[in-house]
This record gives C-alpha cells, structure tokens and sequence, in this order.
C-alpha cells in the first residue's frame, strides 16, 4: 500500500510577513509576498491605531478590527489583492500614512472561496487543505448548528467574529478545550461556556455553533478563520509558565515565522511576535492583536530556534509561576 501525503516545502508559499513604511498616497504596492493574500492582518507599527484584517471571501474592500468588536467596514485601505502581494489605499494612519511603519501578516488559501454543505448552515469556504488554513463565511440561524471548514482535518484553533454587529471575537483552541472559550479584542481569561461550541469538539469537516450572537446570531453573516495542525509549519498547544528567564521550551518540530501567545487562567493580552520585525534573537518587537498600541519592547522576549521556542522572559504575559497558557 502506498499512500501520498501533501508536504510543504517551502513555508513561506503559504504565510509571510511583509513590513513597508508609509508613503500616504493610493497606490502604494507591496511586493514579495510570494502569492496573492487570502487573509492579510495589518497593524500600524509606529502609530497607535486599530488592527485590520481584510480577507478574499469578504472581498478587498471590507475590514474588521481585532482589537474591537465593531461591525464589518467598507473601506479604501487596501485596493487590491495581487499575485505577489496586495496594493495599498490613501490611509491616515492604519495602512498606509506617510513615514510611518506597519507590518502585515499574510496567509494563503484558496481564493474567493467556493460553496460547501457539509454543515447544517451552508458556508462560502476559501480552504488550503496543505497548509491547514481556511476562511469560512456563512449566515447564522440563531440555534445550535454545524458549519462546513473545507480542512479535511480538524481545526485547533477558530477565531470567528460578527460581520453585522458589534459582538466580540470568539476563540476556539485545542488547548483550552470545547467548554470554554476566549474573546480575542480583550485580555480576558478563558470563560466556560456552552452558547459558543456546546461542548463539541471540530470534526475534519465540521464545527459547532451554538446560540451566542458573537458566532450564530440569526440572519447576520460570519466569518470564521480555521487553523489546522500541519508538520513542518504550524503548531498550537498549551504550556506551563516558571517565571523564569530560562523558561519553558516549546517544542514545533521547524523555525516559526510568527507566534501568538495567550495566558488563559488569568487576564493578559495577546502577544503576536515574527521574525521580521524581530529578524535576531532575542524576539523583542511586541503587538497586541486587542491593543491598538504601537509596537513596543516590554519584555515579553523569546528565543525563536529551528525547533520550537525557548521562553526568555519572567512576564506574567508569557511565564507566570504555574500559568496557563495558549500559543499559535
């Protein structure tokens, strides 16, 4: 019997980072990404200013803000998905403003995104099944229900938020389980719950919803960004903190590119470093994804090795003596 599996090769043909300094005029392309964004997440660097995430099933021209529970927004920040990249509108401030620094995180799916009616709710999926990433749009009923992701596998990590209305974003991680949630635009610590997954776990072609407004409201469209575990590129677990400068050793089996973090026994914020930003060790150049802050140095530092992550700092935010903690 012989059996093929998809490998990557070449992990940034699936995620960059690409970090540029304003010009303030329309038409500001961003090149070398190496394939045209399907989730790109962009955040002011030297300004304090929101974080916008714009993806290719909503289309260009509509943003969402991860630090906020604001309704989707139409806007001229980005102009244009590109083959290597996306093009940037006339911005003050959040994409685009002049002298100032910004840094975007780019993954790949697979386009505008295709029907899928797996699920109970019939869903608009853009899916990289290599890679393990996927977007998912649909429209809640209000009542406990499944949605197709279009993996094949089964999600550790979903991030779903309201399009329509001002609810927050609602986290599913494998770390922390199916009867508890997190709430990403805040610094919140995990929260039982059965209105978000009812206690059920993704399956390789479904996850639940149940009645809360922030991923099931009846009648307002959703939009749902699904992580799969893959070999050699991405990783999401839990650890242990020591409060320690020699702190714990995080173990993915390849170099990560970008981190986030999350204490989810007590309340701290959620730290998303990469290897742009912070091309040496240590990893120093800090955001918040539910801060609008600029980029800072607050010692939430790391080791980033060529297997895994090695803890550097004492901060609650990443070590606190016996925390609990979530990573992507």
């Amino acid at each position: 019997l012989i059996m093929a599996y998809t490998t990557i090769n070449k992990s940034s043909d699936y995620f960059n980072t690409k970090i540029w300094t304003g010009t303030g005029s329309s038409g500001h392309a961003i090149t070398g990404v190496g394939f045209q964004p399907d989730l790109l997440w962009i955040k002011a660097r030297t300004n304090t200013s929101y974080h916008h995430l714009f993806d290719a099933v909503r289309g260009v021209d509509k943003v969402i803000y991860s630090n906020a529970t604001d309704a989707e927004a139409t806007g001229s920040e980005i102009t244009s998905f590109n083959s290597d990249g996306f093009t940037l509108g006339n911005n003050s401030g959040a994409t685009n403003s002049s002298s100032n620094n910004f840094v975007g995180w780019n993954w790949k799916a697979n386009g505008a995104g295709v029907a899928n009616t797996q699920g109970d709710i019939a869903s608009t999926v853009s899916a990289s099944t290599t890679s393990g990433f996927s977007t998912v749009s649909y429209t809640g009923t209000g009542s406990l229900a499944t949605v197709g992701h279009g993996l094949g596998v089964a999600p550790a990590m979903i991030i779903i938020k309201n399009r329509n209305t001002a609810n927050g974003w609602e986290v599913y991680h494998q770390g922390i389980g199916n009867t508890k949630y997190l709430a990403l635009h805040i610094s919140n610590a995990a929260i039982a719950s059965t209105s978000r997954w009812d206690n059920i776990s993704p399956t390789s072609t479904l996850f639940t919803v149940n009645t809360e407004p922030g991923v099931n409201k009846s009648s307002s469209n959703h939009i749902a960004y699904c992580f799969a575990e893959k070999k050699g590129y991405s990783k999401f677990g839990k650890y242990e903190g020591n409060n320690s400068v020699d702190g714990p050793f995080i173990y993915t089996g390849f170099k990560p590119a970008f981190v986030m973090f999350k204490r989810y026994d007590s309340t701290s914020n959620w730290t998303m470093l990469d290897t742009k930003r912070s091309p040496y060790n240590l990893m120093i150049n800090e955001l918040y994804a539910n801060h609008p802050n600029a980029e800072g140095q607050a010692g939430r530092n790391i080791d980033c090795l060529s297997n895994g992550i090695k803890i550097r700092s004492s901060s609650d935010e990443i070590n606190a003596t016996s925390g609990k903690y979530i990573y992507m």
